[in-house]
């Protein structure tokens, strides 16, 4: 991949040819999300991620990008306290016997940190409310400055809250306490041994913030990687103004996504011609299913899905598969309370014996010239060309051999029926030494004369 870019945004080797299994923990390791009673540890912790890291060796991924991991009232985002690991999730030492096997396997561990708001249970939202009742004096508050809290119309204390969720309490970012208390987080965490971060709901947060908050972390850790959720907007003019590394490229999503579920490709063509706009200044974080979304199966059916996956390993970026996709996990996000839970499943104890077969032909096979970098899923019939006619144009070569081995256990697991024979997994071959994700393409879907001699 060719991009033009600041010395002061060059990206990590660990990055530059990085593809990370994204994985939401509590969802993966069956924990109760919405706890009846006393938050408990149920038998599967973070450690449970552990016998699948040779599967995400395999599939081609160089690290994990985790969901929320901390301790939080119900799905995650709602956080009680930034500094220990979920009990849920097994405690600390659970994050630690991960990150240690992660390590030996040569596998990043990236974290989802949520500073735009938190549970209305943290004890800085009940001090806040406390000291704006003039029970509590600000000197004796040791959350004072994180939470601010203001008297409302009917006279008692009020929050702010996020996006209407009156559980999630927005953490006031005007304040030089906040500053200081996200930045103690996020270094603690890259000490302790994780690699970067996600920042959840970045969006949401003013730019200056950041900008006050990364630079400090950066200085101590400057082979970190951290990106930020962006829904829309100017994608580079965020990244300037908040120093992030990088960001959620939502727009290519959708349209790959619309591409292929109305086989009309005009608004991926466009999207692709500013998606590598974009590279002149930052690589966007790349993704076609995410823990909010949808499953990208479900959506276009299983087929078009592996040509979704065709199209996210071809084009610039730094991507992520969502757990389950690779095997076509299904599963529809609803409006509705508890609405998320089908497409944050309970993954199997281990693999591969406890994998449906079902999942077997979206599978990507991967060749041995590509595990020293990552392979990507590819299908048939889909093909892009790189800036260079002929010297760069993108070769798929089927290799059954390199199938992988599933048991015939039935269809105990959610995935997709078997695609059929033409969109039979591929493996990616190197072109001029490289990967094509790490190359920049000008090229949307093949003109009618390409489509045909690519057949």
């Amino acid at each position: 991949m060719v991009v033009s870019m600041d010395s002061s945004r060059t990206m990590p080797d660990w990055v530059k040819y990085g593809v990370f299994w994204h994985v939401y923990p509590l969802g993966f390791c069956g924990a109760d999300i919405r706890p009846a009673g006393p938050r408990q540890f149920h038998g599967r912790g973070l450690d449970a991620i552990i016998p699948w890291l040779e599967y995400v060796r395999d599939l081609g991924a160089s690290g994990l990008l985790l969901g929320p991991v901390f301790e939080s009232a119900t799905h995650g985002y709602d956080t009680l306290d930034h500094m220990h690991i979920d009990v849920r999730l097994g405690g600390d030492a659970a994050f630690d016997q991960l990150v240690a096997a992660c390590r030996d396997m040569g596998l990043q561990v990236m974290l989802d940190g949520v500073f735009n708001h938190v549970s209305r249970n943290h004890p800085a939202v009940q001090a806040a409310l406390d000291e704006t009742a003039g029970r509590l004096n600000p000197a004796d508050n040791p959350w004072h400055g994180l939470v601010r809290a203001h008297v409302g119309d009917n006279g008692e204390p009020a929050l702010d809250v996020f996006e209407g969720h009156g559980d999630l309490v927005a953490l006031d970012h005007s304040a030089d306490e906040t500053v200081d208390y996200v930045v103690h987080v996020m270094s603690h965490w890259l000490d302790r041994g994780a690699a970067g971060w996600r920042l959840d709901a970045a969006y949401a947060v003013p730019s200056p913030f950041w900008a006050r908050v990364l630079p400090q972390v950066k200085a101590a850790h400057p082979y970190s990687w951290i990106f930020g959720e962006v829904i829309h907007g100017d994608y580079p003019r965020i990244i300037e103004e908040s120093t992030m590394d990088s960001i959620t490229q939502y727009e290519l999503w959708k349209s790959i996504q619309h591409a292929l579920e109305t086989e009309n490709f005009f608004e991926l063509d466009w999207n692709l011609k500013r998606h590598n706009a974009f590279l002149d200044s930052f690589v966007p974080q790349t993704f076609i299913g995410n823990h909010d979304v949808t499953r990208i199966a479900s959506q276009i059916g299983p087929a078009k899905a592996a040509l979704a996956l065709a199209v996210l390993m071809t084009v610039g970026g730094v991507p992520s598969i969502y757990y389950g996709d690779e095997q076509g996990y299904v599963g529809v996000k609803q409006e509705r309370f508890g609405g998320d839970d089908d497409v944050r499943p309970k993954f199997p104890g281990s693999p591969p014996a406890e994998l449906s077969t079902l999942g077997e032909p979206t599978y990507p096979a991967a060749s041995g010239a590509d595990r020293a970098a990552p392979s990507q899923p590819m299908a048939a019939g889909c093909a892009y060309r790189g800036r260079e006619a002929g010297k760069q144009a993108l070769r798929l070569s089927f290799d059954e051999r390199r199938r992988p081995a599933f048991p015939d256990r039935g269809p105990q697991h959610r995935a997709m029926p078997p695609l059929s024979p033409s969109a039979t997994p591929m493996a990616v071959q190197r072109i001029n030494g490289e990967l094509p994700h790490q190359r920049e393409l000008t090229h949307s879907p093949l003109n009618a004369s390409d489509q045909q001699s690519s057949r």
